[in-house]
């Protein structure tokens, strides 16, 4: 391997072993976050509460060295109250700009289907294009902006469901699943003394890999990453096979084909490797296709679910060797 993706290697090691001081278990969702940082994108994240999406967002930025910051969705919430407004200034006699939580490097959308599709689609923007537009303005957002949004998949009653567009723009969605009974049991453990999660990241006890500006030149490591043309064909074929598939209504766009390719090549770093394999591929493809697909509404009412479609899809196209 070479030097530079060593370097990569054992900062991306060193970053699991920070966040495992914090958050139990979780590995394959830090994982897939970590995956969704180093290609530069965004991240939905899905869970009961409790089991630690905000704490996860919390701990990898500050492993990170990042600044953060949490809106918490309603319905009442207006788009302002996300980018910022102008205001008028009686001393000076101008108007300033009071910048809303959006101006900070890792964003936590907190139960982002609670608030109604004007307020979602506020950040629109601001994920496509790293910037937000305030009274005819564009303002310029940090160029490691990464939305990290939650939401609950028990919980239904008074949410808005995200549309295609917005959900399209999310890397990845990640499940994190209610920890084992050997995982709870240590945080019990854990709860009962003085090292409580929140205790541990607020004692200094996480250090951070990475210092300011470091994260973007991490990402430029990937390109020693290597990505076979056959390997290429495989993604754009696979995604393809979702708009074809017979219980599919609404297929995976190009953006999947993107998404598939970038996150191929960071899964193989975090492997150690410095090239990609269809298992790098396949691994990805319940994370970034699964959220992007819409089923016909009679494969819905006989109980098929989105994941047993991907894997469908997964068999029929063939691996390249």
């Amino acid at each position: 391997m070479p030097p530079s993706l060593a370097s990569l290697n054992a900062t991306l090691a060193a970053a699991r072993t920070e966040v495992a001081k914090v958050i139990i278990g979780q590995e394959a969702a830090v994982e897939l976050a970590l995956v969704a940082l180093l290609t530069r994108h965004h991240a939905l994240i899905e869970g009961v509460p409790g089991v630690a999406k905000t704490l996860l967002v919390r701990t990898l930025a500050h492993v990170l060295g990042v600044s953060s910051g949490r809106v918490q969705f309603t319905p009442d919430l207006m788009p302002a109250d996300i980018t910022g407004t102008n205001v008028f200034n009686l001393q000076t006699n101008q108007f300033m700009l009071i910048k809303g939580p959006v101006f900070t490097t890792f964003l936590l959308a907190d139960e982002i289907n609670r608030a109604p599709a004007k307020t979602q689609a506020a950040l629109l923007q601001a994920m496509q294009e790293r910037a937000v537009s305030i009274d005819r303005d564009t303002h310029a957002l940090d160029e490691n902006f990464t939305v990290f949004a939650t939401q609950n998949p028990a919980d239904s009653e008074g949410t808005y469901p995200l549309p295609e567009a917005q959900k399209d723009r999310f890397m990845v969605k990640i499940k994190m699943e209610p920890p084992g009974r050997d995982e709870e049991l240590a945080l019990a453990r854990r709860m009962l003394g003085t090292e409580t999660p929140e205790t541990v990241l607020g004692s200094g006890a996480v250090r951070a890999v990475l210092g300011p500006g470091e994260l973007a030149a991490l990402r430029a490591t990937l390109l020693g990453v290597t990505l076979r043309d056959e390997l290429a064909a495989y993604v754009v074929d696979l995604v393809r096979a979702t708009r074809s598939h017979e219980s599919v209504l609404t297929g995976a766009g190009p953006r999947a084909t993107q998404a598939l390719l970038l996150g191929g090549r960071a899964r193989a770093a975090l492997a150690g490797r410095d090239y990609v394999t269809p298992d790098d591929v396949r691994g990805l493809a319940p994370a970034v296709l699964g959220h992007r697909l819409a089923l016909r509404p009679e494969f819905e009412i006989e109980g098929l679910s989105i994941d047993e479609v991907v894997a469908r899809v997964l068999e029929q196209v063939a691996v390249p060797r």
